[in-house]
């Protein structure tokens, strides 16, 4: 059944009035003369969330249900599609972790379409503390195509997304071998030379992981692996833009060197997001929420991911780095969709595209939107 909505769309500045089903079928102009508040957006996707209000996505035994209602919970942050994904661990823990969210996303109704691929985030990282993060130090090991392909079966090709250290003699071999599959290989958690990124990159890498974290506290003035990725064109960088992770400063210069083309916007929510403050789990590792949404690893004040929505992550990109709605709006929805090649989502609000949208309300004065109804591929999900 054809369904319509109108308003601004955020990402051209022009009122629309939008026609869709499971695709937009129409998008045509709002006549002049008919005043609309409310702003429109194609549905924010998130390429690396390791669960969500409860839930651990790392843990084999997660329950369906239980996934489902976390992904309920993201539609209304805007959130239309997700990678769940998967951190270090032991081979039979992840690769449990990978068999249960594979059956999660076929047993599943819209909450399973959402899970649009899976993100591998090692275990093929550096095992230094400070670029390994909160990643287990007992079971990081070296690039493994055996390991990859394992997954690969068990996810049904399911995999969209793989972050690896290039810091590992085998990992330019293991970075050409999972871009074979169609696999975006994404560079993180690393202490990598310039020489190593390089070959990685030449490799066919596309994307740096949460720039600006999961590295040491204090390195080389220069050259480092931060400078070597800022400065790759290559290179799309995703950031997590919550206020804890990364300075004002930092992401203002972070921004400029990539450019809007070339950097998103992720949460690297974890279990506790949407949670009240106490102890819980990511992966094999035990995680603190503490007040004012700050994630760390339990005991410490190393930070674990993080408790951030995406709707919070816009406003924050206008809040700290002083970016428009569009270029926020843009970080959320077009740039995601084409650094994980997620199909049907690259040209915004235009006939043809997938029917993600998300209506909210924008205080232009407070620099925040308020997300008020969320369609995914055509069905009402959410509504304020």
């Amino acid at each position: 059944m054809t369904q319509t909505c109108s308003g601004i769309d955020a990402l051209t500045g022009q009122a629309v009035e939008l026609h869709f089903d499971s695709q937009i079928t129409l998008a045509e102009p709002v006549l002049e003369g008919k005043a609309l508040k409310r702003y429109l957006a194609p549905g924010f996707i998130d390429i690396q969330v390791n669960g969500y209000a409860g839930v651990d996505y790392c843990s084999p035994y997660a329950p369906h249900e239980e996934i489902a209602r976390s992904v309920r919970v993201q539609f209304g942050c805007g959130t239309t599609r997700l990678f769940p994904t998967v951190i270090t661990g032991s081979k039979d823990h992840m690769a449990g972790a990978v068999a249960n969210l594979t059956k999660a996303r076929a047993a599943l109704g819209v909450e399973g379409r959402a899970m649009e691929g899976l993100h591998i985030e090692g275990p093929h990282i550096s095992a230094e503390d400070g670029p390994r993060g909160a990643h287990p130090a007992f079971a990081v090991r070296a690039p493994d195509t055996d390991e990859f392909d394992r997954w690969w079966d068990v996810s049904e090709g399911w995999i969209k997304l793989v972050t690896i250290s290039p810091e590992w003699p085998e990992a330019a071999a293991y970075a050409e071998h999972v871009v074979g599959k169609g696999v975006v290989v994404s560079i993180g958690h690393t202490k990598a030379t310039r020489e190593q990124i390089r070959d990685v990159v030449a490799a066919g890498a596309t994307m740096s992981t949460h720039l600006g974290n999961g590295a040491h506290a204090v390195m080389a003035r220069h050259p480092n692996y931060i400078w070597e990725q800022l400065a790759e064109d290559r290179l799309t960088a995703s950031f997590i833009v919550d206020g804890i992770h990364l300075p004002q400063s930092f992401l203002t210069v972070a921004l400029r060197a990539k450019g809007l083309d070339r950097s998103v916007l992720i949460t690297d929510a974890v279990m506790p997001a949407g949670c009240e403050p106490g102890r819980y789990k990511l992966g094999e590792v035990e995680v603190d929420l503490h007040g004012g949404n700050r994630v760390t690893v339990a005991g410490t004040q190393r930070l674990a991911g993080s408790a951030l929505r995406m709707d919070e992550g816009v406003n924050k990109l206008m809040q700290m780095a002083g970016l428009s709605l569009r270029d926020a709006i843009t970080m959320a929805t077009r740039n995601p969709a084409r650094a994980g090649r997620v199909a049907s989502r690259l040209r915004g609000l235009e006939k043809g595209e997938r029917a993600d949208i998300v209506e909210f309300d924008f205080d232009e004065a407070a620099r925040a939107i308020a997300v008020r109804r969320v369609w995914v591929g055509g069905e009402l999900v959410f509504r304020a």
